[in-house]
C-alpha cells in the first residue's frame, strides 16, 4: 500500500448541490478528523456518514458545513482508508475545503491515481482500471453496458481461462517428457496438442476482432461530412444533432475550421465532423481549412458525400471519389426540392 495520502475534488467543477473531495490513503481518517467539527471520525464505524463542519486550522472559524462519509479499508475502491467531504457545490466552497486538506497533510492526487491505486492494491486489474475510464466517458447506453460487462471481470475472465488452457496444454507435455513411464497419463500427441493451441488461438482472433467494435462505442465512429463548397454539408450538420451547430449561407466556403459533435444512432455514438468545402482556392484561411478536411478525411471510419441534385459532376467530384473509393461511404444528394 502507498504511504502517502492523496485528495482530490471527485465531482466536474461547476455549480451544482453537492460537491466531493475525497481522500485515501493511511492518514485519510486522521486528517480528516483533525478538521472536522461533529463526531470523533476516528471512532466511527467504517462504511457511516457523518454531518458537522470543517473548521479551519489557521483561523478557528467553519470553513464549510460538510457531511463525511468513512470507509476503512480493505473494503474501498483502492482498499485503504477512504473519506468522502460532500459540501457544498460552489467553485469557492470545494476549493476551500480542497485547500484546507491539502494544508494538512494531504497530497493533491495525479489524474487517474484513486484507479492506479486500486490496480496496484489488487482490487481490479488492468482491463477493469481500463473500463473505469470508459464507463466515465461513455457516450451511449450500449458504451456503459460495455464497459459495466469489463469492470464485472468478464474480459479478465476469458483472459484467464485462454491462459489455463495454455498451462494445461504445457504441463500435459511435460509430463509425457519428464515421466513417460506412467501409463496412466494420457499421451499428448502433435495432433492433440496443435488442435488445443488452435483453439486458443481462434478465441483469441475472435477477442481481437471485437477490439475496433470496442474502439467504436468508447471513442464513436469518425463520420466526415464531406462534399464542394455549398453543397448542403453544414444543414446536414445541423439537422443531424437537431441544433444549428453550424452557420449556413449561401455563400459558398463559409465553413473554414473542422466543427465536432457526437449523435446516437442506435446505441452507437457517431463523432460527426462537418468540414470545409474540399476545393482549390486562393483565400488563405479557407485553404487551411480546406487541408485540415483532407487530414479528417484521411481518419474517418465512414464517409458522409454530399453531392448536390442539380449540379453535374466535375473534376473536384472526382478528386473527392478517388480519395474515398476503399473507404465506406453513404452517398448523400442534396436540394432535391429546388428543382
Amino acid at each position: 500500500m502507498e504511504t502517502d495520502t492523496i485528495t482530490a475534488i471527485s465531482t466536474p467543477m461547476g455549480e451544482g448541490a453537492i460537491a466531493i473531495v475525497r481522500l485515501s490513503g493511511p492518514e485519510a481518517v486522521s486528517i480528516s478528523a483533525s478538521l472536522f467539527q461533529g463526531k470523533n471520525l476516528n471512532q466511527v464505524d467504517s462504511h457511516t456518514m457523518h454531518y458537522g463542519k470543517i473548521i479551519d486550522p489557521e483561523t478557528g472559524e467553519m470553513a464549510e458545513e460538510v457531511m463525511v462519509s468513512v470507509m476503512r479499508a480493505p473494503k474501498t475502491f483502492t482498499r485503504e482508508d477512504i473519506v468522502e467531504i460532500n459540501c457544498h457545490g460552489g467553485l469557492v466552497s470545494v476549493n476551500r475545503v480542497l485547500e484546507i486538506v491539502l494544508a494538512s497533510g494531504a497530497r493533491l492526487a495525479e489524474p487517474g491515481e484513486f484507479t492506479k491505486r486500486a490496480f496496484m492494491n489488487g482490487r481490479i486489474d488492468l482491463s477493469q482500471a481500463e473500463a473505469v475510464m470508459d464507463l466515465i466517458r461513455a457516450k451511449t447506453d450500449r458504451a456503459m453496458n460495455v464497459a459495466l460487462k469489463q469492470m464485472d471481470g468478464r474480459l479478465s475472465k476469458l483472459i484467464q481461462d485462454l491462459r489455463q488452457k495454455l498451462l494445461e496444454t504445457l504441463a500435459h507435455v511435460e509430463v509425457n517428457i519428464d515421466y513417460p513411464e506412467y501409463d496412466d497419463v494420457e499421451e499428448m500427441s502433435h495432433e492433440m496438442m496443435e488442435e488445443k493451441t488452435k483453439e486458443v488461438h481462434a478465441e483469441v482472433t475472435k477477442l481481437l476482432e471485437t477490439a475496433r467494435q470496442g474502439k467504436i462505442l468508447r471513442e464513436g465512429l469518425g463520420t466526415a461530412i464531406i462534399g464542394r463548397p455549398n453543397v448542403g454539408k453544414s444543414s446536414l450538420m445541423n439537422a443531424l444533432v437537431h441544433e444549428n451547430k453550424a452557420i449556413v449561407t449561401e455563400i459558398p466556403g463559409t465553413t473554414r475550421d473542422v466543427i465536432e459533435e457526437y449523435v446516437n444512432v442506435r446505441g452507437v455514438p457517431l463523432r460527426l465532423v462537418d468540414t470545409a468545402g474540399i476545393r482549390e482556392t486562393e483565400d488563405i484561411v479557407e485553404r487551411i481549412g480546406v487541408e485540415r478536411s483532407r487530414q479528417v478525411l484521411k481518419e474517418a471510419d465512414l464517409i458522409l458525400l454530399v453531392l448536390n441534385y442539380g449540379d453535374e459532376l466535375n473534376e473536384e467530384d472526382e478528386k473527392l471519389f478517388e480519395a474515398i473509393s476503399d473507404m465506406n461511404v453513404i452517398v448523400i444528394v442534396n436540394k432535391m426540392d429546388l428543382e
